[in-house]
This record gives structure tokens, sequence and C-alpha cells, in this order.
């Protein structure tokens, strides 16, 4: 966490960890650093006996969560299967928040297509999820919306997508450093968000 950052800045990062989610996890990381936030995710957790424990303790530690609930089809691997890390860390996230008396958790859920998640998860009904239409911009867009009360920094879409190109320019010499093909690692997650916050800090802070 960066000198002079506050619990209060974190927010936990609740997405599919699959190729097709690699634009809008590199925009979510971009545009909560944006907004003076800190993403943290389950990347960050190494594997063991303890690591649910650990989840509710990380979810714990952030003021905020956003959660993709947009991840509703099957897989293409056998046997064909839906996703449930997403939604069963959003109910860790609601059950932390009322038994751990974590009231001041701010939890937003979002989705790319209308009205599904009123079918996909009926409980949420009443709940608005934040519609990012499975693209950049839109997530930046639900960004604004999200934090549009946030004291702090309310950066523009435009420099949203300035921090966003550059992590987006940056990620495959990210990868080479890593020794890593893929972004979803501990250790390419925490270079993306260093190099978010710089760029961020030059273009919005």
């Amino acid at each position: 966490m960066a000198k002079g950052r506050k619990l209060d800045d974190r927010v936990f990062l609740n997405v599919p960890y699959d190729s097709k989610f690699e634009k809008l996890l590199l925009a979510l990381i971009a545009g909560t650093t944006a907004f003076g936030l800190v993403p943290r995710a389950t990347l960050e957790i190494a594997t063991s006996s303890r690591r649910l424990d650990r989840i509710v303790e990380l979810i714990s530690s952030c003021r905020y969560s956003i959660h993709d609930l947009s991840r509703v089809e099957l897989d293409q691997g056998a046997p064909r299967t839906p996703r449930f890390n997403m939604p069963f860390e959003l109910g860790l996230t609601v059950a932390t928040r009322t038994v751990k008396g974590k009231k001041d958790h701010q939890w937003f859920v979002c989705e790319s297509k209308n009205f599904r998640l009123m079918k996909s998860l009926s409980d949420l009904n009443g709940t608005d999820p934040f519609i990012h239409d499975g693209n950049v911009g839109g997530i930046f867009r639900e960004l604004c919306n999200m934090f549009r009360r946030l004291s702090g920094p309310q950066p523009t879409v435009q420099q949203m997508w300035k921090v966003y190109r550059e992590l987006r320019r940056s990620l495959p010499s990210v990868l080479t450093e890593a020794g890593s093909e893929s972004m979803f690692t501990a250790r390419v997650f925490k270079d993306l968000c260093v190099m978010a916050n710089a760029s961020a800090n030059m273009r919005v802070h």
C-alpha cells in the first residue's frame, strides 16, 4: 500500500479471472486508482488451508467492494459449469457487513446486461446493479456513478482512459518481467496497481 494511504481507500475487486475479462480488470484497476483508491483482490492470497478466512479478512480490510456478476454462462471445459466464485464472495461481503458489524462497508454490483440480475440472483431484487455493457468505457461510466460522492479525486472518463491506455501498453513488459503468461497472478496484479497509481498521480491527483 502506498505511503499515506488509509484503510478507507481500499476497494476489493471481485471479478472473473479469465482472458475475456482482462480489459475490464485493467479498466477497474485504472479507474479505481484514478479515484484515489487502492485495488485489492483474491489474486494476492496464496492457496492455503486458510484461504477462506483470508478472503474474509481481505474483504473486511476494505472500505468498498465491487462485485461483477456478469459471467453467468457455462464455461467451455468439461464438465461445463457456471462460475460461482463471484456471487459467493458477494455473499461473504454481505455477511461480513452484517455479522462483523462492518456497516460502513459499501458494496456495488456490476452486470453487463440489464434485468439479467433479477433472474440470476433474485435475492438482490431491490438492489440496482451498475450496467457496464461489457466494455471499458462502460466500466469508467459506472465508476463515476458509484463514487460520485467520494471525497477526493473525481477523475473524468477521459483521464481514466489515459491511465488505462498506459497500463494496456505496459502489460506485455509487466508479464515478461513477472515471468507470467497471465495477468491473473499476484505479482502482475501488484505491478499493474503500482503503475496505475503512478500514472494517476500524474494525470489526476
